[in-house]
């Protein structure tokens, strides 16, 4: 194993133990998603900047294999990040980065996610070598877009 390959696997480890954004409160919207091949759950809440313009936080609660509790921890970094540098998601702006991560997860390994982008989440560049992991990885992103459709169809 090369020493980006070990990196990748500690991250996705750090983040399966520790996760980031862990915790729903009381009138969360949510969007719940299940993989029924394994089992891996994800609940998951975006929370809107007051003007209901951009995301904030996203905070979420699961169970189930490592790469699904890192994924959906290292989706609320990224948001978490992005808000602190001013740059919190548009509606457009988590679309197209939901669409971007799809795109090099389902790549089987042909298009890695990038770093600049992604930060840690390029840690899951791998998975997409694995066809049946994909899923568990996609999880939170799933619930995300699931979120943003309901709204768009609320509008």
């Amino acid at each position: 194993m090369s020493g980006l390959e070990q990196l990748y696997q500690q991250i996705i480890m750090d983040h399966s133990k520790s996760p980031h954004g862990y915790g729903l409160t009381e009138g969360d919207v949510t969007s719940h998603q299940r993989n029924p091949v394994c089992g891996d759950e994800v609940t998951l809440a975006l929370r809107w900047s007051a003007d209901g313009t951009r995301v904030e936080e996203v905070a979420w609660e699961g169970s189930g294999c490592s790469i699904s509790q890192a994924s959906a921890s290292l989706f609320a970094t990224l948001a978490a990040e992005d808000a602190d540098a001013g740059n919190a998601w548009t509606p457009d702006d988590l679309q197209a980065f939901i669409d971007e991560f799809r795109e090099a997860l389902r790549s089987r390994g042909q298009i890695p996610l990038d770093e600049e982008r992604f930060g840690d989440a390029a840690a899951l560049s791998g998975v997409s070598k694995f066809v049946a992991r994909v899923k568990c990885a996609m999880l939170a992103w799933v619930a995300a877009e699931d979120l943003l459709t309901r709204r768009a169809a609320e509008a």
